[in-house]
């Protein structure tokens, strides 16, 4: 169990370093990132972009002994820091300046991509004052209104990623408004298949409980008011989502109002891909590095 983004790059400091490749990395405020995780000695990086602008602002920020290779065009830097990624020469895949549909492209890319034949699906963690540890979340970002497949495809996709974390059997709420089953509710007929799934042996190991509403998850004193007898009341560790506002508001409302940190790692392909914004702090983008190694790790 990670308690906060400083643990999780303390561990990732004692299993790497890792490869990181960054596509379109003529961008000051990632590579100064870059430059502190590097200092923290969790990753070695691999720049792909404009060469020149490159070594300007690695010169500029002092980040040595980093490979870089020149691309021409943000189209062929995506797909060259794709393609390191699928050769085994890099661990994590890492968004600079391209836009995010070139560099999505880039890692669908039938030929060279990375593509596992899964849906493809955003976790997204954060850190919550007043939280006893971090809270994985998905999907808030990618899938807007998944099926009942898509929702045990983005379950299994954040299993997996937080297996490799060191989560062997998390506590998962699968929300929906209450905890009744109606049929004119599909939120509520989902969260109940997918409790039988995990019974089934379908879905890996985890406690899964739902439909839960989210005080009962995180109020064991709601969950007793109820009546129910929850195993993962208040102390929940993924939240899956019945659809991409319920994800996407909330954890707004955190970053908003309880001044929360979190990050966001693209899964379902054959490694952890970073997406980031030019917006996210230094903060976001060494927290964001630290959490992808960390789901490409076999600890």
């Amino acid at each position: 169990m990670l308690k906060s983004f400083d643990e999780a790059i303390e561990k990732v400091k004692k299993v790497g370093p890792y490869t990181l490749s960054v596509a379109g990395a003529e961008d000051e405020e990632l590579l100064k990132a870059v430059k502190k995780a590097v200092d923290m000695g969790f990753i070695k990086p691999i720049l792909v972009g404009n060469e020149g602008k490159i070594k300007e602002i690695i010169k500029k920020v002092k980040l040595d002994n980093c490979k870089v290779i020149n691309s021409s065009t943000s189209e062929e830097a995506a797909l060259e820091a794709v393609k390191l990624v699928k050769k085994g020469k890099a661990q994590v895949l890492m968004k600079g300046l391209v836009n995010t549909s070139v560099y999505m492209r880039a890692v669908l890319n039938r030929q060279h991509g990375l593509r596992t034949g899964r849906l493809i699906s955003l976790m997204a963690v954060y850190e919550l004052p007043g939280y006893h540890k971090l809270l994985y979340c998905t999907d808030s970002g990618i899938n807007t209104a998944p099926n009942l497949k898509q929702k045990k495809d983005i379950l299994i996709n954040a299993l997996k990623a937080m297996k490799r974390m060191g989560l062997n059997n998390p506590k998962v709420a699968a929300l929906a408004a209450n905890e009744m089953v109606d049929e004119k509710v599909q939120a509520t007929v989902d969260a109940a298949e997918l409790v039988k799934m995990r019974r089934n042996n379908e879905i890996s190991k985890c406690i899964i409980e739902g439909p839960i509403a989210f005080d009962v998850a995180f109020d064991k004193n709601a969950a007793q008011h109820k009546g129910i007898d929850s195993q993962i009341s208040g102390d929940v560790d993924l939240l899956l989502f019945p659809n991409i506002e319920t994800g996407n508001v909330l954890g707004k409302s955190w970053l908003h109002f309880n001044k929360a940190k979190w990050v966001g790692i693209v899964l379902g392909a054959s490694n952890p891909v970073i997406l980031g914004s030019r917006s996210d702090t230094a903060e976001i983008k060494i927290n964001s590095i630290a959490l992808g190694c960390l789901a490409s790790s076999q600890i």
